[in-house]
């Protein structure tokens, strides 16, 4: 058997900088009012979903200065999150938090899929 040379270590493939910085993050909380609403539906797992629609109304700062947000935002909760919505209303004021994802593999826009719902009680968030 002929003699072995030093052995050579396994290079790893080069990392990417920008992921060794901070791991990427996607979590948002909204506030506004409910204005639409679907029904509720079950995947064929039957996991319940519920797809609706916020809008949401505020006064920001950015760049120093006062600035006034509007904006309507497509979301989705399922499970326990979408039994809880059932029993909403357009009108109803709440708060969410969740994660954005696209729409589909077709359509890129961002749905919110909700994982915590609060009701806010009185509130129309200028809506």
């Amino acid at each position: 058997m002929p003699p072995r040379g030093p052995r050579q270590k396994k290079r790893s493939p080069p990392s990417n900088p920008r992921l060794e910085v901070a791991a990427p993050q996607n979590e948002l909380t909204i506030s506004g009012c409910i204005i639409e609403l679907a029904q509720l539906r079950h995947t064929p797992a039957g996991v319940p979903v519920l797809n609706f629609r916020i809008a949401h109304a505020s006064e920001q700062i950015e760049a120093g200065l006062p600035r006034k947000v509007e904006c309507e935002l497509q979301a989705v909760s399922l499970g326990q999150a979408a039994i809880l919505l059932r029993g909403a209303k357009p009108g109803d004021g709440v708060r969410l938090t969740g994660f954005l994802a696209a729409k589909s593999a077709q359509s890129k826009q961002p749905v919110l899929h909700v994982e915590q719902i609060d009701f806010l009680e009185g509130m129309n968030h200028g809506v």
